[in-house]
């Protein structure tokens, strides 16, 4: 019995039926390889090149597509909202944390030192950012990725941890990560048929860069980080991505599109190295770079599975499509701006 499309089994249907499914779903199923099968991966030639090493040129692609769609009328939002999320995600999340530590000092609470706090809240995942929002938000929500291109690897903990210097942010490190997405914004702006083309390319890539960072996902670490790194992942979603909604309720004034906040929730799987950059910066951290590493894993993984589940229970909470007010608002100007076609197709019928 075949489906609509033909499909005698509906996986991609599925995936979609999970919040985040496209990305979540493929994420775990490369953990689990990654752990449990780590050489299967590794025969060579397109094999280990698609579902091993594709991550980085796929998110790549992803980012430059996602500039594309960003067009001058839109990016004033895309700005607003990219200024929001890194207030909500990284800022004031940074800002709290050095503060607990005069209280606590770097051993933190819990059995969770600063170190695996603010390598951990700090940053988000762009990747899910956008498979969420790709799913459920606008294109000014998709456009703020490059808010996860500032904040995403150590540049933040290195800054708030950094008061004595340490915290200088590479400029060119910094400008390879956003680069791509600021030319599809030129590309997509001058030839508008760039911006058509491209448009599938979220559908198509994020499966597959999804998997590829899954491989890299040791099980092994997440069980050690515990019930810390449990906690801490718990934590990111729920006040992080918490702060990004308010930001998004009352800067933003997206009403019951707010939800879509709690999408930056995360943490990147950058963060995983974070500890190590830090302790080769600072020494004094190298007490704390095992347990810390572990626990980020482990929050990397719990935030994965969360974020997406919050996200849809906040937006169906408040009864909000943002993606499908999008399409008929756009559906709608087209037809405003093209009304001789409606009145051929009319005549034609």
């Amino acid at each position: 019995m075949r489906d609509d499309h033909g499909s005698v089994v509906p996986l991609y249907h599925w995936l979609n039926k999970i919040p985040g499914g496209t990305m979540l779903v493929p994420l775990v199923l490369g953990s689990v390889l990654g752990t449990f099968a780590p050489g299967a991966l590794d025969i060579g030639s397109f094999t280990t090149a698609l579902f091993k090493d594709s991550a980085m040129p796929l998110i790549a692609l992803l980012i430059f597509a996602t500039g594309t769609q960003v067009t001058l009328r839109t990016s004033g939002p895309v700005l607003a909202t990219t200024g929001v999320v890194l207030l909500g995600k990284s800022i004031v999340p940074g800002l709290l944390i050095i503060a607990l530590a005069m209280v606590t000092g770097p051993e933190g609470v819990l059995g969770v030192s600063i170190l695996a706090m603010i390598a951990a809240a700090t940053n988000a995942n762009g990747g899910l950012w956008l498979a969420i929002t790709g799913q459920y938000g606008r294109t000014k929500d998709r456009g703020a990725y490059i808010a996860g291109a500032i904040n995403d690897g150590p540049f933040f903990a290195l800054l708030f941890i950094g008061a004595s210097g340490l915290g200088q942010i590479p400029f060119m490190t910094l400008l390879a990560a956003i680069l791509p997405f600021l030319l599809g914004v030129v590309i997509g702006n001058v030839d508008a048929q760039w911006r058509e083309v491209l448009k599938p390319v979220p559908g198509i890539v994020i499966p597959f860069f999804a998997f590829a960072l899954g491989t890299g996902i040791d099980l092994g670490d997440v069980a050690r980080g515990g019930l810390g790194g449990i906690v801490m992942g718990v934590v990111i979603v729920l006040f992080t991505g918490g702060m990004v909604y308010l930001g998004y309720r009352f800067l933003l004034r997206r009403g019951g599109e707010s939800g879509i906040g709690f999408a930056a929730g995360t943490a990147s799987g950058n963060a995983v190295a974070t500890p190590a950059i830090v302790a080769a910066a600072d020494p004094s951290f190298a007490a704390y770079v095992g347990t810390a590493t572990s626990q980020v894993a482990a929050s990397v993984l719990v935030t994965a599975l969360l974020a997406p589940l919050v996200t849809t229970w906040a937006l169906r909470r408040a009864g909000a499509r943002p993606a499908e007010a999008e399409r008929a608002e756009q559906a709608a100007l087209d037809g405003a701006e093209n009304p001789t076609d409606t009145v051929t197709k009319g005549d034609r019928s």
